[in-house]
């Protein structure tokens, strides 16, 4: 059977939302007791776009890095249901999948993405926020390998 995006796209969208809500929930929780503010936040969303001015840019920028978070989220979970269409093992153990592709997001944002943005390298000084992000992405990758079972039912 033929999976279409069509009919999938609104839960794999929905999905991205999902997951781009509850990783900007995830980082406001641990930078806000630093005194991080949610525009700020975004403000370093957008610095991949911008660098370090993005901070300075108010809104605008603020607006750059929601939209831009909101996307790179809802291409996860495509991504993986693009790729599950090929190996269907993704959709039939996606706790292990979904965790070994989370990982492996974390990595290649962390060691392709950003590095290659305005952002630059980023930091791994902060050990706590490094071990938490990484065990968050694995559980966005469950959660991407969740919503892409689900739309691969259309």
């Amino acid at each position: 059977m033929k999976h279409r995006l069509a009919p999938a796209l609104p839960l794999l969208v929905g999905g991205g939302l999902l997951i781009g809500t509850l990783d900007l929930l995830f980082a406001f929780g641990f930078w806000a007791p630093r005194g991080a503010t949610f525009t700020g936040i975004l403000h370093s969303i957008a610095a991949g776009w911008y660098g370090a001015q993005s901070r300075e840019m108010g809104l605008h920028s603020a607006v750059v890095g929601a939209l831009s978070h909101y996307l790179i989220a809802s291409t996860f979970v495509l991504a993986y249901w693009a790729a599950a269409g090929g190996w269907p093992a993704l959709l039939r153990h996606p706790w292990i999948c979904g965790s070994a592709y989370g990982v492996a997001l974390y990595l290649a944002m962390n060691f392709i993405v950003l590095p290659l943005s305005a952002a630059g390298e980023p930091s791994f000084a902060d050990t706590a926020w490094v071990a938490s992000s990484v065990v968050a992405h694995a559980l966005i990758g469950v959660l991407c390998a969740w919503f892409a079972r689900k739309a691969r039912r259309y």
